[in-house]
């Protein structure tokens, strides 16, 4: 008698091992990426659904301080219709009158502080925990090396989830707020990335209206979900010249379907139809990318991660950019390498 199966989950997971993106890049010349992304960037940013409104920003400095030798400031901005951010910027200090120095928004991973780790919030044994396991302060790190680093929270993470607020109605059961808000935005046309995007590009509009920020000159980075921001932040706006994707490379067959390794921050409806993770890391040619891999990520493995990379590759040499493309392979678990990034965004970014 012939196998029956009976588990949707070992289902998915063969349809995924067969399936055969629409617009995986198969070419070799740089003719044949131009048609290529041509092509798919634009139906891979409709996966996303509409994007909220601009609106004012509205800025309020609530407070500024020195830490660590640097200058620390939080603000609040407005950064869509009823939803407001907290804004944190780490400046470098010793800037001279007029000097502006290149801007990067770093965006945090999965975990209930958010913004704070990134930023270099050390003040609790839970904040420093997080930060040596994941070596999470890029943020603080990368201002100690002469950038003016900047972050907000997504929605569902930190300051803006609704498990944090006074008034919370435990109407969500074991269901995190991550996913919540993704069915929301579906049944309103619109996705939690295209929310998160047009949040941080409200974000870097304001770090642009900074005197020590050079509006010309704007990176981003992040880690695991903080990739996944970074690469549609990237994708969606042009205004950043050079990203680093912290530990968000593999196959979806494997991370998404194998692993279930993501949540409602991370679904573009009907996205992985169209491309895979390698593809959509290629879209982002020409720009300069940086791909930090842990050998030992549980998270993202290394196998994968790899093969992942590879396929990057050939998409930059196809688009005549391969010096484009940097790894940071580093012996280490599901955390920030480090190893190249003052390079990479000093080279980048200049």
């Amino acid at each position: 008698m012939s196998f029956r199966n009976l588990s949707p989950q070992y289902m998915f997971e063969q349809i995924a091992l067969e399936h055969k993106p629409r617009y995986g890049f198969s070419g070799k010349t740089r003719e044949e990426w131009t048609v290529w992304k041509k092509k798919a960037l634009p139906k891979v940013i409709a996966t996303l659904g509409e994007f909220p409104k601009d609106v004012p920003l509205n800025p309020q400095l609530m407070a500024e301080w020195e830490h660590d030798g640097l200058l620390k400031q939080r603000w609040l901005i407005d950064v869509g219709r009823h939803i407001s951010a907290a804004f944190l910027v780490n400046i470098p200090k010793g800037l001279k009158r007029g000097e502006r120095r290149p801007g990067i928004l770093c965006w945090h991973g999965h975990g209930q502080f958010g913004k704070e780790a990134v930023m270099g919030n050390d003040t609790s044994p839970e904040l420093l925990a997080e930060i040596r396991r994941f070596n999470y302060s890029y943020g603080h790190q990368m201002a100690k090396a002469g950038f003016v680093t900047f972050a907000i929270d997504w929605i569902g993470i930190g300051e803006r989830n609704d498990n944090n607020k006074p008034n919370f109605r435990n109407q969500n059961g074991v269901r995190d707020w991550c996913n919540l808000y993704y069915l929301h935005a579906t049944m309103l046309g619109m996705t939690s990335i295209s929310i998160n995007v047009a949040h941080g590009m409200a974000a870097a509009d304001f770090a642009c209206t900074l005197p020590q920020v050079d509006a010309g000159r704007l990176g981003v980075m992040g880690l695991s979900g903080g990739g996944t921001m970074t690469l549609w932040t990237t994708l969606i706006d042009e205004r950043f010249k050079a990203s680093e994707i912290i530990c968000y490379s593999d196959l979806w067959a494997y991370f998404g379907i194998r692993d279930i390794n993501y949540c409602g921050m991370q679904v573009a409806p009907g996205l992985f139809n169209l491309v895979d993770l390698p593809d959509l890391q290629g879209l982002l040619a020409p720009r300069p990318l940086l791909v930090d891999i842990g050998v030992y990520d549980s998270c993202f493995k290394v196998d994968t991660a790899m093969a992942c990379y590879k396929r990057v590759e050939k998409i930059y040499r196809a688009a005549g950019v391969p010096e484009h493309l940097e790894l940071d392979l580093f012996p280490g678990e599901h955390a920030w390498g480090g190893n190249k990034s003052r390079n990479f965004f000093n080279k980048h970014l200049e």
